[in-house]
C-alpha cells in the first residue's frame, strides 16, 4: 500500500511539473493492470504466471530443457512456470509424450542405468521416505522409465540444473501443485 501511495504522490508531482498526460495515463494503466493481475486467484505454489505461445493448447505440459522450466498451459497464451532439473548430458530427450500415471508418495526402484552408476543405492525405497528421490508425487510418462517427480530435501539444490537420468525433477510443493492440475493422458512436450 505504501508503494501505491508513493506512486500517487510521484504522479501528482509529475503532473504539476509538466509531465505529459499520455505518459501519466500509460503509467496509471500499467499499475492498474498490475494490481488486477496480482488480484487474480492463484494457488500459493503457482507463483509464476507467464505469457506463453497461444498455439499451445491449455492442459499441455511443456518442458524447456534450455530454460530449465516446466510450463503448464492454463489458458490460451497463459502458463504457470515452474523451475525444474532436467536430464544431464547424454540423458537428454525431446519430443512428445503424455502422462501415463499419477502417484502419491511413490515407491522407487532405481532403473538399471542408475544402479549401474550408483551400486551403493538400495534396490527399493518405500514411498514417503525422506530418502526417496521421487518425492511426494510422480507423474509417469508414456515414453518409458521417465517421470516428472518431486525430490528429496538434499537434492532440492539440483533444481535449475541438468542433473537427472531422464526424469524431470521438481520441488515437492511444485509437483504437488502440478499433480492437482493435470490428468492422465495430458500431453507433454520436451524441447531443448
Amino acid at each position: 500500500m505504501r508503494k501505491l501511495f508513493a506512486f500517487l504522490r510521484r504522479s501528482h508531482t509529475a503532473k504539476s511539473t509538466g509531465a505529459s498526460t499520455g505518459t501519466l495515463q500509460a503509467v496509471l494503466m500499467a499499475t492498474v493492470f498490475g494490481l488486477g493481475v496480482a488480484a487474480l486467484p492463484q494457488d500459493a505454489n503457482a507463483r509464476n504466471i507467464v505469457s506463453f505461445s497461444p498455439h499451445v493448447a491449455p492442459g499441455t505440459v511443456v518442458i524447456s530443457a534450455g530454460q530449465r522450466r516446466l510450463f503448464y498451459v492454463v489458458d490460451t497464451g497463459v502458463a504457470i512456470s515452474y523451475p525444474v532439473a532436467v536430464p544431464k548430458r547424454g540423458k537428454e530427450w525431446s519430443g512428445a509424450t503424455s502422462i501415463e500415471g499419477k502417484y502419491v508418495n511413490p515407491d522407487w526402484v532405481p532403473p538399471a542405468v542408475v544402479k549401474a552408476d550408483h551400486p551403493e543405492l538400495p534396490n527399493f525405497i518405500r514411498g514417503g521416505s525422506p530418502r526417496n528421490p521421487m518425492g511426494v508425487r510422480a507423474l509417469t510418462l508414456s515414453s518409458g522409465e521417465v517421470a516428472i517427480h518431486g525430490t528429496t530435501q538434499r537434492m532440492r539444490a539440483s533444481i535449475g540444473t541438468a542433473a537427472s537420468y531422464g526424469c524431470i525433477r521438481m520441488l515437492n510443493e511444485d509437483v504437488s501443485d502440478l499433480y492437482d492440475r493435470v490428468d492422465v493422458g495430458s500431453p507433454v512436450m520436451m524441447t531443448r
